[in-house]
């Protein structure tokens, strides 16, 4: 196995990062056909249960990423226990998801049941579809992985385009999602090969459990600072934060495939040790070009992303470039520590969400800049302290078990 990014990975990670970026702007394009489709209050319930969502695919990610790293490791890996490990999760997130139905109906005023039923299934299969993309991403096939991305971004994001042109409601939206996960799903497990569930896949619940909290963090932290500028600002500032916050998303995942790439490699402790640094100067110098980007074109950047009602905005973009950038290495770092099996770089990230939650609701509230200052030195911190441990245990091994 190369020790250093070689020209194939560079390529492949051109794969993923084509796939995902083409994802990602279907996501965009969903939204903004959705908020003309819908009504105020009736899109309001369609984004914020699209924001569920999202948090409940959080177990396809822990999911894809021991998965990837049990098949980078041992090839020859039962794909039978694998895929037992993925009916398991499945059920377990699409259970959890049933049961909390009536919770989500009160907390974001959701009438129709089968709306928040329709997710649930929803989730079920994004969660397989986690482990189709850890089989492959495993096994090095990023070509295919790019292309099941692209079936993702198809098969989700038009079924539930779909549900909305012909219902016009959320419930039509996410029954569709339903479906064309579904059918993802299904081609998922094509591409892998048709692998038939084994015994014993239950005997990796607990890496995957742990893997969930961690990447779970993470997406707490990426999504954490619009919350609280949401909370603390007055209305029209927290719309200049959420402009902001789109700048934070594109310099957190404009080096995605780099991490997606190098991840199976990190199961073997003699390459990550050499790769961890040069994936990590690479995430760095794609990230400070946006960073140093939006310090030079400022006001051209937030009028692109904001539009006319921006264009005269001051809002300082490069701050969330830099959270974004400072988010990608730390997504990096958090790799590898999976794949080491330490827990003390997910302790990290739980106590940085803590961190820029106390800096923000106790002192810096007070203005836009405050707050996305919270989110820099949360981040930041993170980003030295995963960075220190990392990098000691080069020079000093420590026994995680």
């Amino acid at each position: 196995m190369a020790s250093t990014l070689s020209a194939r990975t560079r390529v492949d990670a051109l794969y993923v990062a084509a796939a995902f970026a083409g994802t990602n702007i279907a996501s965009y394009l969903m939204t903004v056909i959705a908020a003309r489709l819908l009504v105020p209050a009736t899109f309001g319930e369609f984004g914020s249960l699209t924001a569920v969502l999202v948090i409940g695919a959080v177990p396809a990610m822990g999911l894809q990423t021991v998965v990837a790293l049990k098949v980078a490791k041992n090839p020859e890996q039962d794909r039978g226990q694998l895929v037992t490990l993925g009916l398991l999760t499945s059920g377990t997130i699409m259970l959890t998801a049933l049961l909390a139905s009536p919770l989500l109906m009160a907390l974001l005023h959701v009438n129709n049941p089968w709306t928040v039923i329709f997710l649930a299934l929803a989730l079920a299969p994004i969660t397989l579809v986690g482990l189709c993309y850890g089989i492959l991403q495993g096994t090095e096939r990023f070509g295919l992985m790019a292309r099941l991305i692209a079936l993702e971004g198809v098969g989700r994001v038009g079924g539930t385009l779909t549900g909305l042109l012909i219902f016009r409601t959320p419930t039509g939206a996410f029954a569709g999602a339903a479906i064309g996960a579904s059918l993802v799903a299904l081609s998922g497990w094509l591409i892998c090969g048709r692998p038939f569930p084994g015994k014993r896949g239950a005997g990796h619940v607990t890496e995957v459990l742990h893997a969930v909290q961690a990447l779970l963090a993470l997406v707490l932290l990426v999504n954490l600072d619009l919350v609280l500028a949401r909370h603390s600002l007055p209305a029209h500032q927290a719309g200049e934060y959420a402009v902001g916050s789109v700048v934070t998303k594109i310099a957190y995942w404009l080096p995605y495939a780099i991490a997606v790439v190098v991840l199976p490699k990190l199961a073997n402790e003699g390459v990550r040790r050499r790769l961890v640094p040069k994936a990590l100067a690479i995430v760095a110098a794609v990230d400070s070009l946006v960073v140093i980007g939006c310090a030079v074109l400022g006001p051209t950047v937030v009028a692109l992303v904001g539009g006319a009602a921006y264009a005269s905005s001051s809002i300082p973009v490069w701050p969330f470039a830099l959270v974004g950038s400072l988010l990608s290495l730390v997504q990096l770092l958090l790799y590898s520590r999976i794949a080491s099996a330490d827990r003390r770089s997910t302790l990290l990230t739980w106590l940085a969400v803590a961190t820029e939650i106390t800096l923000v609701l106790g002192w810096w509230h007070g203005s836009l800049t405050q707050v996305v200052t919270g989110a820099v030195v949360a981040t930041a911190a993170l980003a030295c302290f995963g960075a220190l441990i990392e990098f000691r245990t080069r020079v000093e091994p420590v026994d995680t078990r």
